[in-house]
């Protein structure tokens, strides 16, 4: 092995896992621009959809995003009528994000998104839960450190 074959890309496990992300959020834009949605908010909606209301540092955790990205983000969205923010009755610095009615209903429109995702990944369902396992061991490996 020569000295620098660690630095080729293709002895780079970063390298595959960045073009796959790049190219599966490229294929989810068509369906997402029909919502008037970017990736980051579709996932911030899925969030929602999932917990109906939570707080700024919850939602950052869980995805993984920093104060910065999410509150012109969150911003846009209550905009758009998806989300309400309001201050926290027990802490003024508690930012409490609640989905609303609305936003609610932009969930069946957003349904179809994963399977239509599903047939340009092209997995079979024990290979994406392989899939699945395996890169959140990664992210949580990565956390510990």
């Amino acid at each position: 092995m020569e000295k620098y074959d660690c630095l080729k890309l293709s002895n780079q496990l970063c390298f595959p896992i960045y073009l796959c992300s790049k190219e599966l959020i490229r294929r989810y834009t068509p369906f997402l621009e029909k919502l008037d949605l970017t990736y980051t908010q579709y996932i911030v909606m899925m969030f929602f959809w999932e917990k109906k209301e939570s707080n700024v540092k919850e939602l950052g955790n869980t995805l993984l995003l920093d104060s910065s990205t999410l509150t012109p983000l969150l911003k846009k969205l209550e905009n758009k009528g998806y989300i309400t923010r309001e201050r926290s009755n027990e802490d003024e610095r508690n930012l409490i994000i609640k989905l609303t009615n609305k936003g609610e209903k932009l969930k069946d429109k957003a349904i179809s998104i994963p399977k239509e995702i599903g047939k340009c990944v092209n997995l079979t369902e024990e290979e994406a839960a392989t899939l699945y396992t395996l890169i959140h061991k990664v992210l949580t490996n990565i956390e510990m450190e």
